[in-house]
């Protein structure tokens, strides 16, 4: 009997009210003889445990395997071993290790490099047409011909025509530098520690928390920078700012330590907005 392999990406948008897809697919793993196996990939690790608690029960727990985010240097040798594939050299190693210190500290995520480094190609393309067009049209004004002429190698000009740090600088700032970073930045040192508080919390699987959560992560790291907290009713009045900001989704409830939050923004542009400051980037590592 053939085995069947089911690989579900992005497992976390088959959660339904009454999880009874996620269920479903999870049991078909039990059934007698069957010859079925389920890989799961989700951002919330926690998900078999959060949403399916019977699955413990019925002896399907899913293996936990817990990828974390790319390092600096595990960036760099992706980068490097891609591009030994060419004969020729399209990046400067300094623009390189730029863009991987830049997207490790904000994310870790390899598809926010490959972007950026997209982006900065494209930019040196842009770059090179016009001169390309200008000296073809120089040689022509000399009544030369590119068909029987191949011109030299200049090694000066070869390593111009690479991505450098100036245009790895611009990328970077184009694919993370937008107005929810600036928002970001221009917060109060309160807020932008409750924003902190929330990425702390869920980057541990969570979609969203009670402020009365929060505000226990928010005390965490208050205590560890010595900055004097304020309390769960101020704390509240700042979630509903950060509303208003477009950066957090305040829900309703009866008690304001009740209600629930979640980001609407990505952690990413959060952790960059926030890292050129020391307190928070401890606190994001």
């Amino acid at each position: 009997m053939k085995m069947t392999l089911i690989v579900a990406d992005e497992l976390d948008y088959l959660i339904t009210k009454d999880r009874a897809v996620l269920h479903d697919l999870f049991m078909l793993t039990t059934f007698p003889f069957s010859r079925c196996v389920l890989i799961g990939i989700a951002n919330a690790i926690d998900l078999a445990d959060r949403f399916l608690p019977r699955l413990q029960s019925l002896n399907c727990k899913p293996m936990v395997l817990a990828f974390r985010a790319y390092t600096k240097d595990q960036i760099m040798v992706i980068l490097r071993q891609r591009l030994t594939a060419l004969p020729y050299n399209v990046f400067q190693l300094q623009a390189l290790e730029l863009c991987a210190r830049k997207v490790a500290a904000a994310s870790g995520d390899m598809r926010k490099v490959l972007c950026v480094c997209r982006s900065a190609i494209e930019m040196l393309e842009a770059e090179l047409v016009p001169s390309k067009y200008n000296m073809d049209l120089s040689s022509r004004n000399n009544g030369y011909s590119d068909d029987w002429i191949t011109p030299a190698i200049d090694p000066i000009k070869q390593e111009i025509d690479v991505v450098r740090v100036d245009h790895m600088a611009v990328a970077l700032s184009k694919t993370y530098r937008s107005p929810i970073v600036e928002i970001i930045q221009s917060l109060p040192q309160h807020q932008q520690i409750v924003l902190c508080s929330a990425v702390k919390l869920f980057r541990r699987g969570k979609k969203d928390t009670t402020i009365g959560e929060l505000s226990k992560s928010y005390l965490n790291i208050c205590k560890l920078t010595a900055i004097p907290p304020v309390g769960i009713m101020d704390l509240s009045s700042m979630c509903r700012v950060l509303g208003d900001q477009g950066v957090l989704k305040v829900g309703q409830a009866r008690e304001d330590k009740l209600r629930r939050v979640s980001l609407k923004v990505d952690e990413s542009d959060i952790a960059f907005a926030l890292q050129g400051v020391r307190l928070f980037r401890n606190c994001l590592k």
